[in-house]
């Protein structure tokens, strides 16, 4: 965007980017079309509530990362992620829309949802946002709420392991990312080699259990030549590995019939499509490997054997 362009501006924390914020982000991508100017969509890193109430926080549904990514394939053609410090909190509502809407990104108009609040002490709702739009020369469309999906109930489904909820009301599957590091490699003495991915603090991260789903490549920094894009099926377990005593709480995947894979070191999305089954402690090591080969059967039948497309 162009320092003397005007703008049409979406806001929000948008974790998840669900169907529920679909309808507010869509809008503001219409506006912008139909009136030839840039859509830049407004997020805040880390979480307000981890600035105003740490300890207090909700787990993250996406890496700014990958909020960002979700926000641009709508069609925002900017993402502007604003550090939330204690600063930025403490901004009348008309501070706020003078220094971030009007005067940094010279918003045109700007399109909230019904519940958004801004500004100290979350003072400001849209009908404020509507006054000082009159102030700082921007229109405000308020969206109405879609009823049902918030980022609130997507996370409640995540914690109890319902996956294909979660899925439903995101549009897509709910994703855990980071970066695979080595574990205890109990998955490759038993011939089902997992990628151990250790994901960022605060990650909203599935109940224990066996999922199916999908194990890719993210293109952080360079990839080796030949893990670009790639996507395998995966059998994905979530949580301490009872039959095996001490272990710490971990998200581990294995891509089907992929024992050549060297990812350590590479940050890995996981995508979760289904849950199989909660964890078991096995009486023996052959019961185990009984049970993953039953896992794995499933999660190819579930995946079709080949990559999530959507």
């Amino acid at each position: 965007m162009q320092e003397s362009e005007r703008s049409v501006v979406t806001v929000g924390v948008f974790d998840g980017v669900h169907l529920g914020h679909r309808p507010v982000v869509e809008r503001a991508v219409a506006v912008a079309r139909s009136q030839g100017l840039p859509c830049v969509a407004v997020t805040f890193e880390p979480h307000p509530a981890e600035v105003l109430r740490p300890g207090t926080q909700p787990p993250r549904l996406t890496t700014a990362r990958h909020r960002a990514e979700l926000l641009t394939a709508l069609g925002v053609d900017e993402v502007c992620v604003v550090p939330f410090t204690m600063d930025l909190s403490r901004l009348s509502p008309a501070d706020f829309a003078q220094s971030v809407l009007a005067d940094r990104l010279r918003a045109a108009v700007v399109v909230v949802g019904a519940n958004f609040t801004f500004g100290h002490q979350a003072a400001g709702d849209p009908s404020t946002l509507r006054e000082l739009g009159g102030k700082y020369d921007f229109t405000v469309e308020e969206i109405p709420l879609v009823s049902g999906v918030s980022s609130t109930l997507v996370r409640e489904l995540v914690a109890a392991g319902d996956v294909e909820s979660a899925a439903q009301a995101l549009g897509r599957p709910h994703r855990v990312e980071g970066v695979v590091v080595r574990g205890y490699q109990r998955g490759r003495q038993l011939g089902f080699p997992t990628a151990n991915v250790e994901t960022p603090p605060n990650t909203a991260i599935p109940a224990d259990g066996v999922y199916a789903g999908w194990l890719r490549c993210v293109a952080v920094g360079n990839l080796p030549a030949g893990y670009d894009g790639c996507v395998w099926p995966a059998a994905i377990s979530v949580g301490t590995n009872p039959t095996f005593e001490g272990v710490p709480r971990t998200v581990e995947a294995y891509a089907l019939d992929r024992d050549d894979l060297d990812l350590y070191g590479m940050h890995v999305a996981v995508d979760f499509g289904a849950r199989l089954r909660g964890n078991t402690k096995f009486d023996s090591i052959e019961a185990l490997i009984a049970q993953i080969h039953a896992d794995v059967d499933e999660v190819r039948r579930l995946t079709g054997g080949g990559p999530e497309t959507a």
